[in-house]
């Protein structure tokens, strides 16, 4: 059995796991999860904030305990949406380096195949189309799990996510309560991204069963339609949301302002400000891809992420065809 440890940063969360893999398979995988807000104002100055980067880099510096501590002897750090789109990237980069930390800012392909990976281990054989809708992009991959190897139709990877939505259209109001035209604006606007995905899903070489979306914003709005207070990932991982279960608590929250969002059961208060934005985003992946209902996944990135730096590890092939860089923990 491998021990290993794994950091994803993204647009809105940098998450933790420390996972023991076993002939291909995750056999134990815990995980901890802290909303940095990388992508604070990367919308409107194309930079990563101060604020932004003091927060990450105090979180990683937990996160790089919390492995030692586990007694991981490996770490990778990925980087995704805002880290492609800041154009001072590198000097976190640079931050993390000294800290003898080699993180990797990873392209949307590459990380909508690891979800993908992540996610087919709770479908094995079965054609699945998976939605990673993040805080800056969503990546959307159509495959399946075959005999231990990942058979991938089409990645794509589409800059609509909540934090970059929330930016765009729905933050000109101190409140955080939008006009109809600003929440109509936004609708439009991930419609449009999206529409060239129902393309590839007709002309894709497998029919997907079924949609299987992961992100905070799926995992939320599942707690919140449930009022989870504490949050169980167990009732959480496989539930179901509808399109009318989304549109629902869209407009629920789109009537409250961003305190008002913070108080609601079984929403984090910090993702308060962007969780409209998000469900909007995920209302249009359920229209994009024709499917009336999605499934919720917590076996995401950081598990198929995981399973590469095993392989990784063990000398063997990658299962996604991107090789991690590794960083030794002493």
């Amino acid at each position: 059995m491998q021990r290993v440890s794994c950091i994803d940063i993204g647009t809105v969360t940098a998450r933790l796991a420390v996972a023991d893999v076993e002939a291909g398979r995750v056999v134990r995988l815990a995980k901890q999860s802290t909303i940095v807000d990388l992508g604070e104002g990367l919308t409107v100055t194309g930079n990563i904030c101060d604020a932004a980067m003091q927060r990450v880099l105090t979180c990683v510096d937990a996160y790089l305990g919390a492995a030692r501590a586990a007694g991981a002897p490996v770490m990778c750090c990925t980087m995704t949406s805002a880290a492609r789109d800041a154009e001072n990237s590198d000097e976190l980069l640079a931050q993390f380096a000294a800290r003898g930390l080699e993180a990797q800012v990873i392209p949307g392909e590459v990380e909508g195949m690891l979800t993908l990976l992540g996610i087919a281990q709770d479908f094995p054989g079965q054609p699945v189309l998976i939605a990673d809708n993040g805080g800056g992009s969503t990546e959307f991959a159509l495959g399946k799990l075959e005999d231990g190897a990942l058979d991938v139709a089409f990645v794509r990877s589409i800059d609509v996510g909540c934090r970059r939505v929330t930016e765009r259209f729905l933050s000109e109001h101190a409140d955080g309560v939008p006009t109809a035209d600003e929440l109509a604006a936004a609708h439009e606007f991930a419609s449009m991204l999206f529409e060239p995905v129902a393309g590839l899903i007709a002309k894709a070489r497998m029919r997907p069963t079924c949609l299987v979306t992961c992100g905070g914003t799926v995992t939320s709005l599942v707690a919140v339609n449930a009022r989870l207070v504490p949050y169980d990932s167990s009732y959480v991982h496989l539930h179901e949301l509808t399109l009318a279960d989304v549109e629902r608590m869209e407009a629920e929250l789109a009537a409250m302002s961003v305190a008002e969002r913070a108080q609601v059961a079984g929403l984090q208060p910090k993702r308060a400000p962007v969780i409209l934005g998000g469900a909007v985003a995920v209302s249009e992946i359920l229209r994009a891809t024709g499917f009336a209902r999605l499934t919720v996944s917590e076996s995401d990135l950081l598990f198929g992420l995981a399973l590469t730096v095993a392989a990784a590890v063990a000398g063997e092939k990658s299962p996604v065809g991107w090789i991690p860089t590794l960083t030794a923990l002493a």
